[in-house]
Order: structure tokens, then sequence, then C-alpha cells
């Protein structure tokens, strides 16, 4: 299973055939695999990574980090306010954090008021959010491995007469 999710991490767009040749496993348990792994919700998703620079309606999305600090509830520590946060369509990204916050959050909006009022009007607003600070992605270089910029360098050798 693992060998199988991490060929599908690579390219998820792998047939079950494909997968079968490179494991040496059938094309049966292949499938098997693959929809246990489904079931179970270790995969959750199948998506396009697209890159921002060269996606005409997302170059001039404006991406956020939002450092969170919170009061945890009694019983429900940071999860109840975790769910009221991701549940906003401009949360991209939420994460329990340790060190100097205890939550971030990457948000994309159209424009940076649109950022500017949704941290304002509706992060922190919401009970338990106790201060927030927000930092601008200026430029992405790399991605969860992928890498975004082109290496155009020019890599030949000097010659010396």
């Amino acid at each position: 299973m693992d060998e199988i999710l991490e060929l599908l991490r690579q390219n998820a767009r792998l047939s079950a055939e494909d997968i079968s040749a490179m494991t040496k496993k059938s094309v049966d348990e292949v499938k098997a695999a693959i929809k246990k792994l489904e079931d179970d919700g270790v995969i959750l998703k199948y998506a396009a990574i697209v890159n921002p620079e060269k996606d005409k309606g997302a170059k001039d999305k404006v991406v956020a980090e939002i450092q969170i600090q919170v009061q945890p509830q009694r019983e429900h520590g940071f999860d109840a306010i975790a769910d009221r946060i991701y549940r906003f369509p401009q949360v991209k990204s939420l994460y329990l954090m340790s060190g100097g916050y205890d939550l971030k959050v990457i948000i994309e909006g159209d424009n940076l008021k649109d950022v500017a009022l949704f941290v304002s009007e509706k992060l922190s607003t919401l009970e338990g959010v106790r201060s927030t600070k927000t930092n601008f992605v200026l430029k992405t270089y790399k991605e969860n491995d992928i890498v975004y910029v082109a290496d155009e360098r020019d890599r030949r050798e000097g010659v010396q007469a």
C-alpha cells in the first residue's frame, strides 16, 4: 500500500495498469488497494497542481498567512475555534502550531482590501481570538515539493585560453 500511495503522490494520473507494472502487483490488487485507501480516508482528493504565476485567473489573487493567538475552549481545546475558521471560503489551509501563536491560516482574496476586511470583520471578531498578525505572500518559489520558478541560469563552464 505504501508503494502505491507514494506512486500516486508523485503522479495521481497513473492508471491501475501503470501502477501494476511498476509494483509487480496485479491490476485487481492495485484497484483494491486504491479503493481501500479512498474508503479509509487516506486519499481524500485527486487534484491538479497549477502554477499561480502562469494561471491568469489566480495571478492577481492575494495570498496571506495569518498567525492567530486564541483562547482554547474548555473541553474542546482549539478544535472548536478551528472548526469555525476553516469553514470560511477564503481559508485555504489551517494549522495548529507550537511556538508564539496557536493557529496559522493561509487565505486567498481578490485584493488587499478583501484580505484586510476578512481579518478585521470575520476573523478577529470571532469569540476566542485574542490577536492576529498578517503576512502577505509576495512570491512562491516552492510549495509541497513543487518548484514554481524556472532555473534559467547559464550552466556552461567558462573556457579560458
